[in-house]
C-alpha cells in the first residue's frame, strides 16, 4: 500500500458558510478523527489534495498527514469519504481517520475475474454483483487487488466472497458470504422493460435526497 504526504491546517471555524469561504479561498474543509484520537476540523490545499488523488486509488493510500497549528505533528490516516460536487467534480469535504499501523482496518478491495467461465462458452454471460468486497487487516497488507478463477463456473452458478483466495493477514468480516460472480442465460439477461407512468402520474424514481451539513454532494 503507498503512502502519500499531505499537509493541512487546523480551522476553528464550521458550517456551510465558512466552507463556501474556504473553498472559495482553495481549501477544502476537512475533518480527522479515529479511535481515542481528538477529532479536528482542518483546511487542506485543494491544488495538494487533486495531486495526492491523481496518484492512484485514495481508498487503498496511506496519507501522511501534517498539520499545522503553530507546530506541526504528521498523522497516519485513511480517507474514509470525500465528498464532490455532483455536476462540477470540486471537492467539498474530506474525512481522514487516523489510522494504527498494527491494528486492522476495515478497506474495500476490488475483485478482478480471471478466466472464461465455461457457461459462458455455451452462451451465457459473466454478472458481476461486486466489484469490490470489503476486507479486515493491516494498512501495510492491503493488497492492490483480489483475483477470482471464474473459469470452473457452470451456467446458472455462481460464486460467493468466500471463494475468494485471500493473501496471508487478510480476512472477511464474520459471516459474510453473499455472491460476487454468476453466469445468467441470455433469457434471464433480457430483463422486461418497465412500464411508463399513467397519465397524472409521477415517476419520482430519479429525485434526489438533499445533501446535509459542509459537504454537499454526493461522495466519490
Amino acid at each position: 500500500m503507498k503512502q502519500v504526504e499531505l499537509s493541512a491546517a487546523v480551522r476553528e471555524t464550521r458550517g456551510n458558510g465558512p466552507a463556501r469561504r474556504l473553498r472559495q479561498a482553495g481549501q477544502v474543509p476537512a475533518v480527522l478523527y479515529g479511535p481515542g484520537a481528538e477529532t479536528k476540523q482542518l483546511a487542506v490545499n485543494i491544488r495538494d489534495l487533486e495531486h495526492a488523488v491523481q496518484k492512484g486509488n485514495i481508498r487503498r493510500t496511506i496519507f501522511s498527514l501534517t498539520i499545522q497549528n503553530g507546530g506541526s505533528a504528521t498523522k497516519l490516516t485513511v480517507i474514509k469519504e470525500l465528498q464532490t460536487h455532483p455536476v462540477t467534480g470540486q471537492f467539498l469535504h474530506v474525512d481522514f481517520y487516523e489510522i494504527d499501523m498494527n491494528r486492522k482496518l476495515r478497506v474495500m478491495v476490488p475483485v478482478v475475474p480471471k478466466g472464461k467461465s465455461k457457461g459462458e462458452e455455451f452462451g451465457g454471460m459473466l454478472q458481476i454483483i461486486e466489484r469490490e468486497i470489503e476486507v479486515l487487516c493491516l494498512p501495510r497488507e492491503i493488497p492492490e487487488n483480489l483475483e477470482l478463477d471464474v473459469s470452473e463456473l457452470g451456467m446458472g452458478a455462481a460464486l460467493h466472497v468466500k471463494d475468494i483466495p485471500l493473501p496471508s493477514g487478510v480476512e472477511l468480516p464474520p459471516g459474510e458470504n453473499y455472491t460476487v460472480v454468476t453466469v445468467v442465460s441470455p433469457k434471464a439477461e433480457a430483463a422486461p422493460a418497465a412500464a411508463a407512468p399513467a397519465a397524472g402520474e409521477e415517476d419520482a424514481a430519479g429525485a434526489e435526497k438533499p445533501a446535509e451539513g459542509e459537504g454537499e454532494g454526493a461522495a466519490k
